[in-house]
């Protein structure tokens, strides 16, 4: 079994800054009620930007901060539900990009759980030893797949990219995983996107439609609050570990509302959890690895840290990961 640690870590969100007051020139909202209702005060949106272009930017930072060159990245693998499109894989369009002409590269679709599942699939791959350094970037447009009109949903969401690249070392003390547990509860009805109707004819007018983004928000409360903190609790008692040894929790940035009910559930204060969620908004599976390289950063040390996530599918699920053997500096 070989030993991974994290080489690196980056994030980038879009220049484009949009607060409350601008999205309630353009539907029936305030600053007073998104503030009131999800905590968040501003979100940055990609204009003229793809997602494939934001990995890619997330992509140059990492082999930048670890010292590899593109051509020494064996496989990349991209979580994703705002792809440039259902096919090639963002993550191809990403690979040629960076040039990365000895990794291949697929995408990962799970939603605002995606980054956890992503890194546990690397993990997965690099234990046999074949893969030495695995590129892991979760990168949303959410913002393209979006109704404006629809304040239920539009005043969340927002875009960026961040990921981490993994590597094998010799060194036991690296090892960052420690524990995990991934979940499904097939639900297509409490969040989607990008529905496909089945083609109902053979016709010359026949043409491919996209649905936009939809929630049912009670229903994602009732989800986070019952079915993810019950298994956010159960699966630190299954690994013996007690809230309080935990010395960061990262959670998908849904809203600020739902990570305090979060921290209240898990008896801890809010300033052990990683937020962003604030002035990024909830930009689905970027905001685990977003939260996490602004705390690797900002931090001289991190230890055990807990990342959550959960959205879409319904998939959820938890990775404990140690820091404490890797180079903050």
């Amino acid at each position: 079994m070989k030993n991974i640690t994290a080489k690196a870590w980056a994030e980038y969100f879009p220049p484009r800054v949009v607060d409350n007051n601008e999205l309630s020139s353009v539907m029936d909202t305030s600053d007073e009620w998104i503030i009131a209702h999800t905590g968040i005060e501003s979100r940055h949106i990609a204009i003229d930007e793809n997602t494939s272009e934001m990995a890619t930017k997330v992509g140059q930072q990492l082999l930048k901060r670890a010292g590899l060159s593109a051509d020494q990245i064996d496989m990349i693998i991209v979580s994703t539900i705002s792809p440039d499109a259902l096919t090639p894989a963002t993550a191809a369009i990403v690979q040629a990009n960076l040039q990365a002409t000895n990794a291949f590269a697929f995408d990962i679709s799970a939603a605002c759980a995606g980054f956890v599942f992503a890194l546990s699939t690397a993990e997965k791959f690099m234990r046999n030893g074949s893969y030495q350094n695995v590129m892991v970037i979760s990168a949303e447009n959410n913002s393209k797949m979006q109704d404006f009109k629809d304040r239920t949903s539009a005043v969340f969401f927002a875009d960026g990219a961040a990921g981490m690249i993994l590597s094998q070392t010799t060194n036991e003390q690296e090892e960052i995983f420690v524990a995990e547990k991934l979940c499904t509860s097939g639900n297509d009805q409490v969040i989607h996107s990008g529905r496909i109707a089945p083609l109902t004819k053979i016709s010359s007018s026949n043409y491919p439609h996209l649905d936009a983004f939809y929630q049912d928000g009670r229903e994602v409360f009732n989800f986070v609050t019952q079915t993810v903190i019950t298994h956010m609790t159960d699966f630190l008692q299954e690994q013996k570990i007690k809230p309080k040894q935990l010395d960061l929790v990262v959670t998908h940035q849904a809203n600020l509302r739902l990570i305090e009910k979060i921290a209240q559930a898990l008896s801890l204060p809010l300033s052990r959890f990683g937020i962003n969620v604030t002035d990024h908004g909830n930009t689905s599976s970027v905001g685990i690895p977003s939260v996490l390289a602004e705390q690797l950063d900002q931090r001289d040390q991190v230890g055990l840290t807990l990342l959550s996530g959960f959205g879409a599918g319904l998939a959820y699920g938890s990775l404990l990961l140690d820091f404490s053997g890797c180079d903050l500096k």
